[in-house]
């Protein structure tokens, strides 16, 4: 929790005010990108290894797709010195995980589905989940449509251009899997608090 607050609050600064990324997405070479994204890459390594170590009881295919997409993306940025607008927008989407990570906490203390604590979590977690995941999609490729066949564009190359195009795909394609699936819990479960409170409403009437 504590590596999404810092990687996503620098992330935020960075969006809104580095100058080195904001006057040249592509080729922008900023320190503030280089210390974050390599403080995301040592997270995402050290959770990966987790992941391989104890399989049997955490591991996830989507999320070994997921960290070894998003540390093959920070490769350019770190070696080559590009693409740094395009990693810390992506280090944006960390400012959901703190609700991710309260809701797994409340899974493993048994907290009821129904306490107070675990709805508004459950609802902030959607909505911070939406906002900096999946809404942020349509602007993301109107940009990356923008700087196509620009001459910053071409001087990436090839492999630099595809590897940034694929990565990009494979987690929007998880992202709205992961929304798609966290607003169906999310719904249920207010569903059901609603129909509870009907039941209950329903009951002391009868007992009128």
């Amino acid at each position: 929790m504590c590596h999404s607050l810092v990687v996503g609050i620098l992330g935020l600064y960075i969006f809104l005010f580095d100058e080195a990324t904001r006057a040249d997405p592509l080729w922008g070479d900023s320190s503030f990108v280089k210390l974050n994204t390599a403080t995301a890459s040592g997270y995402l390594i050290s959770d990966l290894l987790i992941l391989i170590f104890y399989w049997k009881v955490i591991g996830d295919k989507f999320f070994i797709i997921h960290h070894c997409a998003v540390l093959y993306l920070y490769c350019f940025v770190l070696k080559y010195q590009v693409l740094g607008y395009t990693a810390n927008f992506r280090l944006l989407a960390e400012l959901s995980s703190p609700f991710v990570n309260q809701w797994w906490f409340f899974e493993a203390l048994k907290y009821p589905k129904f306490s107070k604590a675990n709805v508004i979590n459950a609802t902030l977690m959607t909505v911070a989940f939406f906002i900096v995941r999946t809404a942020v999609i349509p602007p993301f490729y109107s940009f990356l449509y923008s700087v196509y066949g620009t001459e910053p564009y071409i001087r990436l190359g090839f492999v630099i251009q595809c590897s940034w195009v694929s990565t990009c795909i494979v987690l929007d394609v998880m992202n709205v899997m992961w929304m798609i699936k966290i607003s169906k819990g999310c719904i249920k479960v207010i569903s059901l608090i609603r129909q509870e409170k009907a039941n209950h409403s329903l009951q002391n009437g009868k007992l009128d």
